[in-house]
């Protein structure tokens, strides 16, 4: 069976492939005819003596060598949840994408470097109460890149939202 292409669902940090978020977008993903997977970064969260983040390094390096052999195949789509929405932008920049998802994105983290992501359709979905990333940054970030932003009513895990983020998968994608 043939896809209309593949979607890579990056989980957030201290979470893993089978969080309820990204099992939404995979099945988004499914219903509508792409392909996907969901790397587990967990064995690099934990490596606290590299950062408080674990090994984000070697979490990019997994996630860029997937989409490098998946754009190889043909359509990619990155997604991701937090930590995981911070990777696949910098991906994007690496890898050929069509679109990107970025769920609660961290648009500054600390001493690493300000989220960056490709010009391709963005979707973002946010929460106004977010204890990590202040909804201003993220406003701003999308602003600046013209990407479709839905904010709502929930904080960093967007835990009232998975249904509402799965809806916003589906119409990035069903416009790809």
């Amino acid at each position: 069976m043939s896809t209309r292409g593949h979607c890579i669902l990056s989980h957030g940090f201290e979470s893993g492939p089978d969080a309820t978020k990204v099992t939404a977008l995979a099945d988004v993903a499914q219903r509508l005819g792409w392909s996907h997977e969901r790397p587990d970064y967990t064995d690099l969260d934990a490596m606290r003596e590299v950062s408080e983040l674990g090994d984000v390094h070697a979490r990019l390096q997994r996630l860029l060598e997937r989409a490098r052999e998946a754009a190889s195949r043909g359509p990619v789509v990155l997604a991701g949840s937090s930590l995981g929405a911070y990777i696949s932008g910098l991906v994007s920049l690496q890898v050929p994408s069509q679109a990107l998802f970025l769920m609660a994105p961290p648009v500054r983290m600390g001493e690493a470097p300000r989220l960056e992501a490709a010009r391709v359709p963005t979707s973002i979905i946010h929460g106004w109460n977010d204890e990590l990333i202040p909804a201003a940054e993220v406003v701003a970030w999308a602003y600046a890149r013209g990407a479709r932003l839905l904010l709502v009513d929930d904080s960093h895990r967007l835990a009232n939202h998975v249904e509402a983020s799965a809806e916003a998968f589906a119409s990035l994608l069903a416009a790809v």
